[in-house]
């Protein structure tokens, strides 16, 4: 299962410049519009498709369940599955645009969803759903309307989210407490201080800061139309970044953290390295089972700020022959019944507002992953895409390579980050 991946934005243009020219002739839609150019009779009938994403063989029987359940409601309407592998999805899915192949509803999460609905392939679901708005969580909704865009171009089907997970003996021996760990990027920064001058050679942070960072510190990343990068021009991002030099320079983080080899914080946490890592609601299983002396020295709490929203979605081609069979089935497939059955399955939560009560997410059962797991759903009613959709890959690995750089001090901030802009607003435009 995957929560998200990045396309290569020249490759996406380049194949749904195709796609829509060929929509063009086909349809007489204009590129970039939400048309239900194969919106037949409105009846739910017909064979449609069904394209998830690395779900089968894993979750076949599940699937199959949904699908027969919706077929007996609709005696007219057939629901075929088909799955693609992990690898190479985001190009999979671009090629079927580009081949007018799409197929009806499709496992999208929202940056991959993103170049789709610019080029008019995908519909806007609120068109014919009044009840969006009260059905699912408000987060997960935002996160299938772009910037530009008028509409809602996705059902949000599952969600995730991070906790924070504490080294309760690291904090105790370096004079801190684990019951009042961070709760804001502010403490964060006062309590990794305070570990070092108790413990030189022990850490609270480690990791750089990113897009979602500059989100929570209250930086407009993105213009209101979603075409340029406008964090450089923000004095608050200046002062963040001058804030992680800081600390990495005066040793609240491993040296490493700037390294290619680099492990990341949760493998350090594991190994007790560093007494602060984020996860999911589930992460500490694999945490204790890597490294048993964990057990029982674990603390967790809500992620500092505001909440990260990871989401994935079912879309509808507006292509379809069976625009209506195809609405109906993603709305029937993201209904509260059938994402709770799906969530007690996997480690997942469920995108409607509704789920939220029920009490295997709701209700702590005194283990730390209990408590994880009732705090991950908690935040979920806050949780925000903090990373916009419009920063793919190479955006994000160059904005990465100047923030270390300025960390390191062989660049100042303020240039590093008008270094990144520019270059993100050169990709962005040229995708």
């Amino acid at each position: 299962m995957r929560t998200t991946t990045r396309v290569t934005r020249g490759r996406a243009a380049a194949l749904l410049a195709t796609a829509a020219a060929t929509a063009l002739v086909l349809t007489g839609c204009s590129s970039g519009s939400s048309g239900a150019s194969g919106g037949g009779s409105g009846a739910i009938d017909g064979t449609i498709t069904l394209q998830t994403w690395a779900l089968t063989p894993t979750y076949t029987d599940y699937l199959q369940g949904v699908i027969s359940a919706f077929e007996k409601e609709h005696p007219k309407a057939t629901v075929k599955l088909q799955d693609q592998p992990g690898d190479g999805y985001a190009d999979k899915v671009l090629s079927q645009a580009s081949s007018n192949t799409l197929p009806d509803v499709i496992n999208l999460p929202p940056d991959i969803a993103l170049p789709l609905a610019k080029r008019g392939f995908l519909q806007d679901v609120s068109k014919d759903d009044s009840k969006l708005g009260s059905t699912y969580v408000a987060g997960a909704l935002d996160s299938y309307r772009y910037k530009g865009l008028d509409g809602t171009y996705g059902y949000p089907w599952y969600l995730n989210t991070d906790v924070d997970y504490w080294n309760k003996s690291m904090f105790d021996k370096c004079g801190l407490d684990a019951d009042n760990p961070p709760k804001t990027t502010d403490e964060l920064f006062t309590q990794a201080k305070t570990m070092h001058s108790n413990c030189p050679d022990d850490y609270l942070m480690s990791r750089k800061p990113g897009l979602g960072d500059f989100t929570l510190a209250g930086v407009k990343v993105l213009n209101s139309d979603g075409t340029k990068f406008t964090f450089a021009d923000s004095s608050k991002a200046v002062d963040l970044i001058d804030r992680y030099k800081e600390a990495y320079q005066d040793g609240y983080m491993p040296s490493n953290v700037l390294n290619s080899d680099y492990l990341g914080n949760s493998t350090l946490f594991t190994q007790q390295k560093v007494a602060w890592t984020t996860g999911g609601a589930t992460a500490l299983s694999d945490m204790i089972k890597n490294n048993p002396s964990l057990k029982g020295n674990v603390v967790v709490s809500p992620a500092l700020d505001t909440p990260p929203l990871y989401v994935q979605g079912l879309s509808v081609s507006s292509k379809s022959k069976h625009l209506a069979t195809a609405e109906a089935f993603a709305q029937f497939m993201t209904n509260a019944k059938n994402q709770e059955a799906f969530a007690h399955q996997v480690n997942i939560f469920p995108s409607t507002t509704s789920s939220q009560s029920d009490p295997y997410f709701s209700k702590d059962d005194g283990t730390v992953n209990g408590t994880a797991r009732v705090l991950a759903n908690e935040a979920l009613k806050q949780a925000k895409v903090l990373n916009p959709v419009e920063a793919n890959s190479a955006m994000t690995d160059f904005l990465d390579q100047q923030i270390a750089l300025a960390m390191k001090g062989q660049v100042a901030p303020a240039q590093a980050l008008q270094t990144a802009q520019d270059k993100m607003n050169s990709l962005l435009a040229n995708g």
